[in-house]
């Protein structure tokens, strides 16, 4: 028995495969998954030759404070917003040994939401070392907290899947 669905485990199976062969490592950087991500990964056994370290930014102060995301981007554009995502994603690179790192902030309900900023609306990015910047903004809808969480943890080792292809 795993703590995840299975789908989330082969995923995170196929990504640790992939990386360990060729010494990658990652980070995560999370917000509205909570740790789930490194959580899923560290499900896999071996997964401690490719799992490097994980960014739990739950506040904005955390996300200032352990990933250098500036308080203009979080005063202009939220928490919740690409441009966050893309400074969390390049912060744990650059506090990190990873290769590859991934990054979500979102908003999984039941409550948070706004007209602009909706429960379901989660913006992730992924980045290998030295290679583009990889943004989805997704927007899974009120189908529940943990169904916006597990679908946020799907949507993120896919994305690690693909800049490891990039």
């Amino acid at each position: 028995m795993t703590l995840f669905p299975d789908d989330i485990e082969a995923q995170a199976r196929h990504i640790i495969a992939r990386f360990a062969p060729r010494g990658w490592t990652v980070s995560t950087a999370e917000s509205c998954t909570g740790g789930l991500i490194a959580g899923a990964l560290t499900e896999v056994a071996g997964s401690s030759a490719v799992v490097d370290r994980g960014f739990v930014t739950y506040s904005n102060q955390a996300k200032m404070d352990m990933l250098g995301v500036t308080d203009g981007t979080l005063a202009s554009f939220g928490a919740v917003s690409r441009e966050t995502a893309l400074e969390m994603v390049d912060g744990a690179l650059l506090r990190s040994q990873a290769v590859c790192s991934v990054a979500v902030t979102g908003v999984a309900g039941p409550g948070g939401g706004s007209a602009e900023k909706p429960v379901g609306l989660v913006h992730l990015a992924a980045r290998r070392r030295g290679g583009p910047v990889l943004h989805r903004e997704m927007r899974y809808g009120d189908i529940g907290r943990s169904e916006v969480r597990l679908a946020t943890i799907r949507t993120a080792l896919a994305m690690l899947d693909e800049v490891a292809g990039a």
